[in-house]
């Protein structure tokens, strides 16, 4: 199994394997539903979901075989975001200890405190990928999918498009942005949304992301702004959200926003051709990066936060040394809009970020 596994996706129907340090494409499937609009690889590196219109296949990634060997089929348009649960077991402090069951049976309330405790304290990655699988789409509904039994388990409606998704670490919320500028929190133990942020009304929340440790998030939108809540424990398995600070990062749209793994930087893409850096401490810009020459729609940064791959409507994903800001790879193959990258380069087997 490899060590490091990147994928990218994007316009031309095809998912591409490269070899992250040579930057030669190794494997080529094609996905010939639609464009893949999200790519996300499991903690194991076995497999890889891919989010078209409307439907979400999931590849082997050790394998030859090009023809998916699972597929999701209930949302009826656009895929935008697709996660897997990060469930099974989790390293805290050198100790193995359980956590959350799927969420289709949710019956042990002391497991789920327990994750809620870890997450928001001093987790360090987990072990085994969860059982479950969640998805958003332009159609107004996040799912949650059971990977042991057919079709959809829970569905949630937000009444607008959802651009976006994402599982807190605690493992018990989801979290969703849409079109109409609305964040909500969906409490997966009581099956409800427990929070609604609106950060601008009527401004399209194009991305959000949680720090590894529970502190942070951040929720990005069409106007190049980035909000940032401090994020705090709540009753039981809640999270309550505090104002921190307003950012104006980008003068067009931001694509992409991503905190890094050590919780010290936070990541933008945006329409205006460039990726920026922002310092945690006082939110002051590290670093910009330039090279891309169309809209920059996707970013990951690799488990160290050495390293950040990019993709962009110029066809091309770029891996950056975030020491001097230089690209020091350049993936070429795609033939039209490459928009999302995946990348799993965990040293330990199931460790993994957001």
């Amino acid at each position: 199994m490899s060590s490091v596994v990147l994928a990218t996706a994007g316009y031309d129907h095809s998912i591409r394997f490269w070899e992250a340090t040579s930057g030669i494409c190794y494997r080529t499937l094609q996905y010939a539903d639609s464009q893949v609009n999200k790519l996300e690889i499991t903690s194991d590196k076995t497999l890889v979901a891919a989010a078209g219109n409307p439907h979400i296949r999931l590849f082997e990634v050790n394998s030859n075989n090009p023809q998916p060997v699972l597929s999701y089929d209930g949302h009826t348009t656009n895929v935008t975001a697709v996660g897997f649960q990060r469930g099974g077991q989790c390293m805290y402090r050198g100790r193995v200890m359980a956590l959350c069951t799927p969420p289709v049976s949710y019956n042990s309330h002391a497991l789920r405190f327990l994750a809620c405790r870890l997450a928001s304290s001093e987790t360090v990655g987990f072990q085994r990928d969860g059982k479950w699988m969640y998805s958003g789409s332009e159609d107004g509904t996040v799912k949650i999918w059971d990977l042991r039994a057919p079709g959809c388990q829970r569905e949630y409606e937000s009444r607008a498009a959802v651009n976006t998704v994402i599982l807190h670490p605690n493992q018990g919320e989801l979290l969703s942005g849409d079109a109409h500028g609305n964040i909500r929190v969906w409490d997966l133990t009581a099956n409800a949304c427990s929070c609604e942020l609106v950060p601008e009304v009527g401004t399209a929340v194009r991305s959000l992301t949680v720090a590894m440790d529970g502190s942070l998030m951040v929720a990005a939108n069409n106007n190049g702004t980035c909000y940032v809540w401090r994020a705090m424990r709540g009753s039981f398995m809640t999270t309550h959200f505090e104002p921190l600070h307003k950012l104006k990062a980008h003068q067009g749209y931001v694509l992409k926003c991503l905190l890094s793994p050590d919780v010290r930087q936070l990541a933008t893409t945006s329409s205006d051709k460039t990726v920026k850096l922002w310092n945690l401490d006082g939110f002051t810009l590290d670093r910009t990066l330039t090279g891309h020459q169309r809209w920059v729609w996707d970013c990951v940064f690799s488990v160290d936060a050495a390293y950040l791959v990019t993709a962009s409507s110029d066809c091309t994903a770029r891996l950056w040394d975030l020491s001097n800001g230089e690209a020091i790879r350049v993936y070429s193959g795609h033939h039209k809009a490459c928009v999302t990258c995946a990348l799993n380069d965990s040293a330990v087997e199931g460790q993994d970020r957001e």
